[in-house]
């Protein structure tokens, strides 16, 4: 069973940045593709970031490219995600998220385990 812990999320204003990281359980970041999602109220939970098993390449959505960054730290078995430039429609709870499958995935459906979620507020 995979654990995943988010932390990092918070209140900032626009323009600003927060740094989320996610913890696992496990040889997580060597054995699943781990991606972040995000849920706005009111809005189903859309693909931002996600990086493949053992860190070799990376995928955004169009809405955070060049302003988000995806990383994973294999001895800490940690994925992190950066985000610069925030704007208030970035606020939404962010979930971290590990996938078995072969192929990355950008669909919620395609991971099989979750976490708990954290807070991001984007004042203007």
């Amino acid at each position: 069973q995979v654990q995943l812990v988010e932390s990092g999320g918070g209140l900032v204003q626009a323009g600003g940045s927060l740094r989320l990281s996610c913890a696992a359980s496990g040889r997580t970041f060597s054995d699943y593709h781990m991606a972040w999602f995000r849920q706005a109220p009111g809005k189903e939970r859309e693909f931002v970031a996600a990086i493949t098993r053992g860190g070799s390449s990376t995928l955004y959505a169009d809405f955070v490219k060049g302003r988000f960054t995806i990383s994973g730290d294999k001895a800490k078995n940690t994925v992190d995600l950066q985000m610069n430039s925030l704007k208030p429609e970035d606020t939404a709870v962010y979930y971290c998220a590990a996938d078995r499958s072969i192929r990355l995935g950008v669909l919620p459906s395609s991971y099989d385990y979750w976490g708990q979620g954290t807070q991001v507020t984007v004042s203007s």
